[in-house]
């Protein structure tokens, strides 16, 4: 039995424009493979109701990308395995930059030998009304380093949560910016680099470019900071955690970092090799869109710690995966994705059965597919947790967060 005959190689979708509430015709979307690269392999256009289908071996095997350019301004939406209907939504462009607002500041600082290794996120949302999308190709969001730092990467996601490296536009004195479509929702820019340790301390001058933002501190409990304005707040999911409210734009906070620290995990490194055929680019055109690529374990320090009580569930997932394929929707939570387990049909069943090699090569896409589905629930009860520790979720909202989270863990479990 073909594998495409049970999972299917079309996709049906619709284009549709967020401003204005219709559909967006004559719109250029494009399939894109993540396997092996980011590599467009379909091109096609929207017709007069939003609408196009993609007839393509590879759908429903692997995660995908469906692209829609419009007014030069890509918008992107995942194509998980076992979904054959899809709805891109683009937006109107808005050059206005308070169409956005910038709320907490996360920095995250994780001692490496000589190196202290710091990752820095800023958390964005953008409310417009009518919804929009700010937008400049000259840049749009501009980040600060402290001295001496050396860039590693920069990142942006949108409301899906998933990280996309961005091509930096350099500003010069350690100033960077990047060219990103911020949708209407949840957005973040996050960034990492280097900084000398050496002697086991470090003095590290923040530079805050927006104002009214909270900053919150992350650091492990073996090592020391101290900065005027911080308060401590005890130790989160066994990191400790500080915090202080009402930076104002373009000063400079002095945080005092000493003490050492175990590496960290080195499954945040493999769960960042799973992310990269997961990610979800936004930006301006192809030309200036870089590859979709993993972040660097910066950030995801904390993964593991936060997400600590996940692991027997995870674990008993993998002998079940073992046992039996499963097909798991990557997607972020707050998009209402869920997970679609594909079933034969009578009709299909009577097909004849793959050999050995073609059944081992689909069970590998389908773990492929799995592990994608887990590093994107990891990555969504990271950011869950610190948005909680950050004061800008609400109890309620953070329940029924995680709840959303437990039951599509629980769906994976029962396959």
């Amino acid at each position: 039995m073909p594998f495409s005959a049970v999972y299917g190689a079309t996709v049906h979708g619709t284009v549709k424009n967020g401003t204005t509430g219709k559909p967006a015709a004559n719109v250029e979307v494009i399939l894109i493979q993540l396997q092996g690269g980011m590599q467009p392999v379909l091109n096609s256009k929207t017709d007069a109701q939003g609408q196009f289908t993609f007839d393509y071996p590879a759908i429903g095997t692997q995660p995908m990308l469906v692209r829609a350019v419009y007014r030069g301004i890509n918008f992107h939406q995942p194509l998980p395995p076992g979904r054959n209907e899809l709805e891109v939504d683009v937006f109107e462009p808005s050059r206005d930059p308070k169409t956005i607002s910038v709320g907490t500041h996360f920095v995250i600082f994780q001692p490496s030998g000589a190196t202290l290794e710091v990752g820095e996120e800023y958390s964005i949302k953008n409310d417009s009304q009518p919804a929009q999308a700010y937008f400049r190709p000259d840049g749009n969001f501009e980040i600060a380093l402290p001295d001496g730092a050396s860039l590693k990467q920069i990142a942006a996601q949108g409301p899906s949560g998933m990280p996309v490296v961005q091509a930096p536009i350099d500003r010069g004195k350690n100033k960077y910016s990047v060219a990103f479509a911020f949708r209407p929702g949840e957005n973040g820019v996050r960034f990492s680099y280097e900084l000398p340790y050496v002697g086991n301390t470090a003095s590290v001058k923040l530079p805050t470019v927006y104002p009214g933002t909270r900053l919150v501190v992350v650091a492990p409990p073996s090592v020391a900071i101290n900065g005027e304005g911080l308060q401590a707040g005890g130790l989160e999911q066994g990191m400790s955690v500080y915090s202080r409210d009402g930076l104002a734009a373009n000063s400079t906070l002095t945080v005092s970092i000493s003490g050492t620290a175990p590496p960290p995990s080195s499954n945040a490194s493999d769960s960042d090799a799973g992310a990269q055929n997961r990610d979800e680019q936004q930006g301006s055109g192809p030309a200036s869109a870089p590859a979709i690529q993993a972040v660097p374990g910066r950030l995801d320090v904390l993964k593991w710690p936060i997400v600590g009580g996940f692991l027997c569930l995870f674990a008993l997932l993998s002998i079940l995966l073992a046992r039996r394929p499963v097909v798991a929707v990557a997607g972020g939570f707050s998009e209402g994705v869920k997970d679609v387990p594909a079933k034969p049909s009578r009709k299909t069943a009577a097909a004849p059965v793959p050999g050995p090699a073609v059944r081992s090569e689909n069970l590998a896409q389908l773990d492929a597919a799995v592990g994608t589905s887990l590093d994107a629930l990891k990555d969504t009860l990271f950011r869950l947790e610190l948005r909680r520790q950050a004061g800008t979720i609400s109890e309620e909202e953070y329940s029924q967060e995680r709840a959303r989270a437990e039951k599509v863990l629980r769906d994976l479990v029962r396959g």
